[in-house]
């Protein structure tokens, strides 16, 4: 199994110092990332800087969308899909403890049942990282890795049928893009993804849909 993983994507030694400095740095940043979604989220729009209040960030920090797309960053520039399971997780630790310490601590409520779906989604993010490292490898399998991010991501960013089209946030429209970005490797590999990722798109849309019907 280890030599067929291999073949999809060789992982790279990198030294400890540089693994902890990496993984501390990530760390951080979801900290940080967690305290200023829970900031915009108790701060009314209109008591925030222009700038902030027409970017609407509040919105943009509470939706899904930022967060696939961060995961998905931290995972395929990973030097292995150890070390992207591990820093995912660190990612989403720190977010999600730093958001809801500051929910219970300062904010002064527990909204429990929400706060256990971020904590399942944490626990299960080491097993997606290491799914997705291998986005960045070669062949079928990581052209199928990479259409299911590009699905996920087109998902939260885009609506759109055989009659119609509408962007949901523009914001997400912006990491819609930069996804395609993170995903390529060469035209004829992004163009790929992007035909089955947008199949993908319309047949989970149509499932859903049918569901809805039942």
């Amino acid at each position: 199994m280890k030599d067929f993983l291999n073949e999809l994507r060789r992982p790279i030694n990198i030294s400890l110092s540089k693994k902890f400095l990496y993984s501390t740095l990530i760390l951080m940043a979801g900290i940080i990332l967690g305290i200023i979604s829970k900031v915009l989220d108790e701060t009314a729009s209109n008591l925030l800087p222009y700038f902030l209040e027409v970017l609407d960030l509040r919105n943009f920090f509470s939706r899904v969308g930022i967060w696939i797309f961060l995961a998905v960053l931290i995972s395929v520039y990973s030097k292995s899909p150890v070390r992207s399971a591990i820093n995912v997780f660190l990612f989403f630790s720190g977010m999600v403890g730093s958001y809801y310490l500051y929910t219970v601590m300062i904010a002064g409520f527990f909204p429990k049942s929400y706060m256990m779906i971020w904590i399942v989604m944490t626990v299960i993010s080491p097993f997606m990282a290491f799914v997705c490292w291998y986005a960045k490898g070669k062949g079928i399998i990581a052209i199928s890795i990479s259409s299911i991010i590009f699905m996920f991501i087109s998902r939260q960013a885009i609506a759109f049928g055989f009659w119609y089209f509408h962007i949901k946030y523009n914001l997400e429209l912006l990491l819609w893009i930069a996804t395609i970005f993170v995903l390529y490797q060469s035209p004829k590999q992004i163009i790929k993804v992007v035909i089955t990722g947008t199949f993908l798109y319309f047949l989970t849309a149509q499932t859903n849909l049918l569901w809805g019907m039942l």
